[in-house]
């Protein structure tokens, strides 16, 4: 039964796969810059010609640098190009650092900006480093793990994403994303198996509810998707493309709140499951009662760590309200904060639902016959 089990989700897989390969070559996405004159390449500094700069350790000045391309068409010729030291553009430059050069050609001449440090290769290797991580405390289901998360992020950025650009629903593109992760997830930690089925069910119904509470909460507090801090910027795009900007807000707190209301339905329907198989006599509702006696435990933490998560999220708009000495009225009624609360309050009521329909169904499933109530 494995063995079939495996080979359908690898045909899924590649199914899946060509879908996703034949959707995503099918959209015309239209140039916001649409200056053909303009690359990002690396490079490497091999002279600092004019250097305005303080020092290292404080931003601000500029510098003149020269440097030699060493990626793209231009590879291996050299450039002047303008450094800005600020504090989200360009970096503090000297022979030999990597950087990443905003560039300019008209006709043989070439010139360039300084972008930022070329960090690309310590990105990737800090995902090594948990990959690795994972595989050495984990062996193969902390393998699997990391599986489940690259196909995750294949989702949000090959599936989700696409799906809002061309016009669909956001709630509805968050939900087939939420669905598909849930599943193949699921699939690689649990298997083809009942605690399998029973946590994706009670995964996806948690993180459904947490995104009917930040809807009916929008909708109550008049906060939509248009009071975030970059509308302007997103107004421009939904004028290039059909991206319903109202509904982005609320289905990304489905995606945000996924992880852990997975976290709690897979731990519940494995600790049933456990019990189950130690006790078998254990009646439906006795096991009911365990889901719920577990979970009343993990429903304060995984709360607090979502709940932190986006309020970490929000550290510096608190700074700020700190600092400023802001009246209540006005903190309590900014967009920011309401948006954060939300967020908050919706992901936590979903797993705080989660726990008792991952122990119905769980229990269902291993005690039989069963009534949550007489």
């Amino acid at each position: 039964m494995k063995k079939y089990s495996n080979a359908i989700f690898v045909v899924f897989l590649i199914i899946f796969a060509t879908g996703l390969w034949l959707f995503n070559s099918n959209i015309t996405r239209v140039p916001l810059l649409s200056d053909d004159n303009f690359y990002f390449v690396k490079a490497k500094v091999v002279e600092v010609v004019e250097d305005n700069t303080v020092n290292k350790e404080v931003n601000g000045g500029s510098q003149n640098v020269k440097v030699e391309i060493t990626s793209g068409k231009y590879k291996g010729k050299i450039c002047e190009a303008n450094n800005m030291n600020g504090y989200l553009y360009g970096t503090y430059c000297k022979k030999g650092t990597n950087v990443i050069v905003q560039l300019s050609s008209y006709g043989d001449e070439l010139s360039g900006s300084i972008y930022g440090y070329d960090r690309g290769n310590f990105i990737w290797l800090i995902v090594a480093v948990l990959g690795a991580a994972l595989f050495l405390v984990g062996g193969k289901r902390g393998l699997k793990s990391m599986l489940a998360l690259v196909f995750t992020f294949i989702c949000i950025i090959y599936l989700y994403i696409p799906l809002m650009y061309i016009g669909a629903s956001p709630f509805l593109a968050a939900v087939a994303v939420v669905v598909m992760v849930t599943i193949v997830s699921i699939y690689l930690i649990c298997g083809a198996t009942k605690k399998g089925i029973c946590a994706m069910t009670g995964t996806i119904s948690g993180v459904l509810i947490a995104g009917v509470f930040a809807t009916v909460f929008g909708k109550i507090t008049r906060i939509t998707g248009y009071n975030i801090e970059d509308i302007e910027t997103m107004v421009y795009v939904s004028q290039n493309s059909k991206l319903q900007i109202g509904g982005v807000l609320f289905s990304g707190i489905l995606i945000a709140s996924l992880g852990a209301v997975m976290d709690v339905a897979v731990s519940i329907s494995s600790t049933i499951e456990e019990i189950h198989n130690k006790r078998p006599e254990l009646t439906a509702k006795e096991l009911f009662k365990s889901g719920i006696h577990v979970g009343k435990d993990m429903m304060g933490t995984m709360s607090n760590t979502l709940i932190l998560a986006f309020t970490g999220g929000a550290i510096n708009t608190m700074i700020l309200i700190y600092a400023y000495i802001m009246p209540y009225l006005q903190v309590v009624n900014m967009y920011s904060i309401g948006i954060e609360v939300i967020k908050g309050i919706s992901g936590t009521l979903g797993i705080v639902l989660t726990v008792p329909i991952v122990s119905a169904i769980s229990a269902k499933v291993y005690g039989g016959g069963f009534r949550m109530y007489k």
